[in-house]
């Protein structure tokens, strides 16, 4: 089911146990769970190692938003006005500075710390490797859930493919999935080479016949569709909010879930959508730990009476750190400092990212691509952007929240007609307008998908479809990633180091880095 933009309009303004067979599954017990309860479910998404607060720098004086620390604090507070609460996550707690240099670990401390329940799992959870995912989450109480992952060919479940929690009578059953989308183009081939994505619908169908007889709420923790807009106040730029086709078709085609909690796309619904056919409550925070979602749930045998659900803003100014949570930080920021070092530079003023078109932070990426690869060209995916760079000193903490991911400079040689295909697809606006240095093109946004790129030269000679280029970008990308097909049909001729130590010595050569002059990618 395909939802227009007019109906999703009216449609947000409506308003442990080991998993395995459950045991109403097996035929030897009578049905568990009945009666009325009322339950509080606190949930986050997205939080990509948000360790501080963020200044809201489009809202009047510049408040600050969110901080794990902060964070934290409100969870405490609404655990302990709840009769019945719960806590849980939709996936992508990785990325930034801490999480790299400590590969998810301080992530799952904090969760630890702030007692979750369960977890789903999001792409980025695999940006070290299933590997050092897998230790991680053997660390853990608490269960991580997707129904949809298995090791190659081996028929093994990755992970829990479900939970049962149990709280002051209340039984709920939370099932993790993962979109074929997400898994397919968000997460880098190499990094999960042994494992495979399985039929979503078909897993959560199975788990959902599971669950159905012996819990009285079905909670859906869901990474699928597009990935979110990797811009500071995404929140508020309408143009760059993703639609929720792919969970609202998902929800059609798995009726029983009673609340689906949505990750990957960012797209915060300060009110929950109710699925048409099915009535499942779908809702999201925009990420970052600068919401606190809270689903206030009336339960009737079974059945959902009423529900009340917010998007509690995590205003950091007036909330004070969790002592615990703020320890803890402390101590791996610590244990990281001699990684990060002293300042290597600074910045003359402060380097943004946008997520839909040629950005200070994204050319100013590609330059440094480009002049260490000695390339023609260099591409970088507006996706990769984490973080902006400040104004003043810089570290190379700041780098690596800016660049996050272990992923090297390569260098491709690359057809002219291939290049053509790689920039077109950065102007379909799927993962991001493409980041580039050494060339300049025109696309057209009000034409289709697969035609908006007008022309493309590079030293004011139009790109030759024949001819051969030396293309910098990155091993994300030179493997597919974010639909990047077109790298494909090049050929690797040199790898360098992890995309932020280059960035780390362009900025320590040039001392003062300033925003480029804009005009790269021009749109018509």
């Amino acid at each position: 089911m395909r939802i227009t933009r007019r109906q999703f309009t009216t449609l947000v303004a409506a308003a442990p146990v080991a998993a395995g067979r459950s045991l109403a599954a097996r035929g030897d017990v009578g049905r568990l769970g009945g009666g009325a309860h009322d339950i509080t479910i606190l949930y986050t998404n997205d939080f990509h190692s948000a360790f501080d607060p963020i200044p809201a720098y489009w809202l009047p004086n510049s408040p600050r938003l969110g901080g794990a620390a902060h964070l934290a604090t409100l969870v405490e507070r609404e655990r302990a006005a709840a009769t019945t609460a719960f806590l849980l996550d939709s996936g992508d707690m990785f990325t930034g500075t801490l999480s790299r240099l400590t590969e998810g670990e301080a992530l799952l401390e904090m969760m630890t710390l702030m007692r979750y329940d369960a977890m789903g799992v999001g792409n980025h959870e695999f940006d070290y490797g299933w590997q050092a995912y897998e230790r991680g989450i053997t660390r853990v109480a608490f269960p991580t859930l997707c129904c949809n992952i298995r090791h190659k060919g081996t028929g093994i479940r990755f992970c829990r493919p479900y939970t049962i929690l149990e709280r002051n009578g209340a039984r709920l059953g939370v099932i993790g999935v993962m979109g074929l989308r997400a898994a397919h183009r968000t997460i880098m081939p190499s990094k999960v080479a042994e494992l495979e994505f399985t039929d979503p619908v078909e897993e959560t169908t199975r788990a959902l016949r599971d669950l159905r007889d012996t819990v009285d709420v079905i909670v859906v923790l869901a990474h699928q569709g597009l990935p979110g807009p990797m811009q500071t106040d995404a929140e508020n730029d309408p143009d760059v909010q993703r639609p929720l086709d792919e969970d609202l078709e998902f929800c059609a085609r798995v009726p029983g879930i009673d609340v689906y909690i949505a990750a990957h796309s960012h797209r915060g619904l300060e009110q929950p959508i109710v699925h048409p056919d099915t009535k499942t409550l779908v809702t999201q925070t925009y990420g970052y730990g600068t919401r606190l979602g809270r689903i206030r749930l009336g339960i009737d045998e079974r059945r959902v009476t009423r529900h009340e659900i917010e998007l509690i803003k995590v205003w950091s100014d007036d909330l004070p750190a969790h002592d615990g949570v703020a320890r803890r930080l402390a101590r791996y920021r610590s244990a990281v400092a001699d990684q990060i070092g002293p300042p290597i530079g600074r910045a003359s003023e402060r380097i943004t990212r946008k997520y839909r078109r040629e950005s200070a932070l994204g050319s100013l990426c590609a330059d440094a691509m480009r002049q260490r690869a000695r390339a023609d060209v260099a591409l970088t995916n507006a996706g990769g952007l984490r973080a902006d760079l400040p104004e003043g000193p810089l570290d190379r903490g700041h780098v690596l929240d800016a660049f996050p991911f272990l992923n090297d400079l390569v260098t491709v040689e690359l057809p002219g007609g291939a290049l053509k295909r790689v920039l077109e697809h950065g102007c379909s606006l799927e993962a991001g307008m493409v980041q580039v240095s050494g060339l300049r093109a025109r696309y057209d946004l009000a034409r289709a998908v697969g035609s908006r790129l007008l022309d493309v030269t590079i030293d004011g000679q139009p790109v030759d479809d024949a001819r051969t280029y030396r293309v910098a970008t990155n091993s994300f990308l030179a493997e597919g990633g974010d639909g990047y097909a077109g790298f494909r049909d090049g050929r690797i001729a040199a790898r360098d180091a992890v995309l932020s130590d280059v960035f780390a010595d362009y900025i320590s050569a040039m001392k003062t880095i300033s925003a480029p002059a804009a005009g790269r990618m021009v749109a018509v």
